[in-house]
């Protein structure tokens, strides 16, 4: 599935096995997400991670930063 833009966001969720499975994710997200300087908005339900991503320094819209870490997200995927 691609991400979806929709009320100026992108987004995108994911699903995995179990919870575990689901935090390993996000841990591995969370480090990318760090070094980029750019952190998501994101929901976690058991099995399931949910992606918004928008620049909020930006106005909160989307921008060539968010389409790189959505880039870089389904990459570890």
């Amino acid at each position: 599935m691609a991400w979806k833009e929709e009320s100026n966001r992108l987004k995108k969720t994911f699903t995995f096995k179990d919870f575990s499975e689901a935090f390993a994710f996000m841990t591995r997200v969370a480090l990318i997400a760090e070094k980029m300087n750019h952190h998501p908005t994101w929901t976690n339900t058991w099995n399931t991670v949910s992606f918004e991503l928008s620049t909020h320094d930006a106005g909160d819209v989307v921008t060539e930063r968010d389409r790189k870490l959505a880039e870089a997200i389904d990459k570890l995927r």
